[in-house]
């Protein structure tokens, strides 16, 4: 044991104050006693390391993380604490995007009284049109109907035209989420006029609760993103601040919802959780119904590693998950429930999809029972093609790029590719690319679609791009899905590289053994402190 100390005024060497410098476990040997809590995260990439532009960035602040930082110990600013005040700065915009279409009018000959200003298509024009205002009206959710007992799947009404019975288009999770948010804004208009609080429009009332609850779900998704890469949390950063997030958190009530279970799902599986994760892809599919896509990444993973038995373990969580929300309303309301699909079915070529670039050049003009067959096809053909890939692969495929391949196969050939179903895509990019440069390119121009689609629906004479500019973009947003796609085939296909895996994703259940992550190079596995551990 080597002790040294410091020499007092009379020459002498005073040890009451020795350091203890032997060196530790390690061989490192410290000027300074060695605090208690000795844990670092090795593995962690770092930004300021990988990432120039962000290392140049950070001289802002002192510069990129040193070479003998304590990383992992922090437990105040832990990145979950960080990334999730960034989603909060990103949702909060969103939020305000929306705003413009929240605005009130007087209603004329009616003093006091106020209305929803949509005047002169503003919803269009300023870019700020949400399902979620229109939805609350024609699927009976005010309060006056909530108070003649309004029910999803159970009230219907007609058309305008007349055209038969209609009721709410959404998946049973969905709608039931839309449901309560619509008992929440009752409360809480008859609450404000309790408290003599200022009175808003109930559409507005209706709107910001799911905002909230929204929010809330896009916060769980971030937390499952991070959670399920431990070795890159700060990709989450990347998800957070989403160009996506700023246009489309708030657009409709369903993607969100499907996002986080989807998320969460992925997280559990990596955790060697395959009951519980089957049931949130049930969850999820009757939030939406794409996070089934799932189930054949999840096959394609048990099969390359024998694991048969976790397979029919998520499958069966799974359809248990999904009957416990549909099966009550397929018996107590089967054509309320069904009505979602029915419509789905009957949909004919929309405006974003692939089908209607086709029309465009060729005059084609297919059935809707054509149209859907056709889908369907084209759907297996995908599962087809990404199961034999992922069979195939040189390298053990992980779970992110196999449901990231799946999913983007749905949009690209699917009935619909709204500008908001891409924020589907947000977390699988994340975890499935490993540029992020590129990922984040991809989501500021697919963000930007909003602008010409927007001008779809304006009059003539307030339009602002003719609709062939839409058209053209949307044809590179597709290009720009397929290049992704591209990109994941590639690193799945390409011979092994002898270093491992770059982007941190081990090889049991696409996540490493256990869900965690191989030893770093000097054989010291990942520890991070305890607040790290945990999450939080």
């Amino acid at each position: 044991m080597d002790l040294t100390g410091r020499v007092d005024h009379t020459g002498r060497v005073d040890r009451s104050d020795a350091v203890d410098r032997t060196p530790d476990e390690h061989g490192y040997d410290s000027p300074e006693r060695p605090a208690a809590d000795t844990r670092v995260d090795y593995d962690r990439m770092l930004p300021s390391w990988s990432s120039r532009q962000i290392a140049t960035a950070s001289d802002t602040i002192g510069g990129p993380v040193g070479l003998h930082a304590a990383v992992g110990r922090s437990r105040l600013w832990t990145p979950l604490r960080v990334i999730f005040l960034l989603a909060l700065v990103g949702l909060s915009l969103s939020w305000f995007g929306k705003a413009g279409c929240l605005q009130q009018a007087p209603v004329a000959d009616e003093p006091g009284q106020v209305r929803l200003n949509w005047d002169n298509q503003r919803q269009f024009y300023g870019l700020c049109y949400t399902d979620l205002v229109p939805a609350y009206g024609e699927n009976r959710l005010s309060p006056g109907d909530l108070a003649d007992g309004s029910f999803p799947y159970r009230t219907y009404w007609t058309g305008p035209d007349g055209d038969g019975k209609r009721y709410l288009a959404a998946p049973a999770l969905t709608g039931m989420l839309m449901y309560a948010d619509a008992q929440g804004a009752r409360a809480w208009a008859w609450f404000a006029d309790a408290a003599g609080l200022p009175s808003t429009l109930d559409a507005v009332n209706f709107f910001n609760i799911s905002a909230v609850v929204l929010a809330l779900f896009w916060l769980l998704a971030v937390w499952a993103t991070m959670m399920t890469d431990r070795r890159r949390l700060w990709l989450g950063a990347l998800m957070a601040l989403s160009p996506l997030v700023f246009f489309h958190a708030f657009t409709d009530g369903s993607g969100v919802l499907g996002i986080a279970m989807l998320a969460v799902a992925m997280l559990l599986w990596t955790r060697s959780r395959p009951g519980w994760a089957g049931v949130f892809v049930g969850l999820g599919a009757a939030a939406a119904v794409y996070p089934l896509l799932m189930l054949p990444a999840v096959a394609i993973l048990c099969v390359r590693r024998r694991r048969l038995g976790d397979l029919a373990q998520t499958l069966g969580t799974t359809v248990l998950a999904w009957l416990a929300v549909n099966l009550p309303l397929i018996v107590l309301y089967p054509a309320g429930w069904s009505h979602t699909y029915r419509v789905w079915a009957d949909r004919g070529v929309e405006p974003d999809t692939l089908y209607r670039l086709i029309a465009e050049a060729t005059g084609w003009q297919p059935t809707s029972t054509l149209l859907t067959a056709l889908v369907l096809l084209l759907l297996a053909a995908v599962i087809a093609t990404v199961t034999y890939i992922g069979l195939r692969a040189q390298n053990d495929p992980t779970l992110p790029q196999l449901v990231f391949l799946l999913v983007a196969g749905f949009l690209l050939f699917g009935k619909q590719f709204t500008p908001q179903s891409s924020l589907w895509l947000v977390p699988l990019a994340v975890l499935a690319v490993p540029y992020p440069r590129a990922v984040l390119a991809w989501m500021t121009f697919d963000a930007l679609v909003w602008i010409p689609r927007m001008g779809l629906f304006l009059d003539s004479d307030r339009k602002w791009l003719p609709p062939e500019w839409f058209y053209a973009f949307n044809t590179v947003r597709g290009a720009v899905v397929v290049g992704l796609c591209a990109v994941v085939i590639w690193r799945m296909l390409r011979p092994l590289d002898r270093q491992g895996p770059r982007d941190g994703l081990g090889s049991r259940d696409g996540m490493g053994p256990e869900g965690q992550y191989p030893p770093a190079s000097d054989g010291r596995r990942t520890v991070g402190s305890a607040a790290d551990a945990a999450g939080i």
